[in-house]
């Protein structure tokens, strides 16, 4: 499998976005509760709601690692801003949902601290997007070998 990449890099955000035929209600739960998160991204715990910390387990990362991720803003079921640090770095990141009839945009943004870093961030973003869909499809989860780094000079010049 080869993904095409999708998103694009705009001053030093990150951007990607995938539609989804479901209401905005069912996506936020799968981008919001830990038993929806696990199937994609990786399980958390803890209570959660704007200035709390919740612990997230990134069950697709070597060695499932543990971080604590800052929820900064939480408009239930629109907008979530969280921030976290880790070995690699600070994250900050953005998921809007916007529902048009039958279908739901997520916008995902990632703030970056250097645009240089969308060229191993922006495939990792693609991968965990596409294991999104294809957990709410009920598909066999990607490969991230598939994603990088065969996507990383696209991220580099922008998308």
């Amino acid at each position: 499998m080869s993904p095409k990449p999708t998103g694009y890099v705009h001053g030093n955000d990150l951007i990607l976005a995938r539609t989804f035929q479901a209401s905005v209600d069912d996506v936020w739960a799968s981008v919001t509760e830990p038993e929806k998160t696990a199937l994609w991204l990786g399980r958390w715990e803890g209570e959660a709601g704007p200035g709390k910390i919740v612990r997230l387990q990134l069950l697709h990362e070597k060695g499932q690692p543990w971080a604590n991720v800052m929820i900064e803003e939480c408009e239930a079921p629109h907008r979530l801003a969280v921030a976290m640090k880790d070995d690699f770095g600070d994250w900050r990141i953005e998921v809007t949902l916007t529902q048009a009839d039958d279908e739901t945009v997520l916008r995902f943004v990632q703030h970056l601290s250097d645009r240089a870093l969308a060229g191993d961030v922006g495939p990792g973003w693609e991968y965990y997007l596409d294991m999104l869909v294809a957990a709410r499809e009920g598909r066999a989860l990607p490969s991230f070998d598939d994603y990088y780094p065969s996507q990383k000079a696209y991220y580099l010049q922008g998308g």
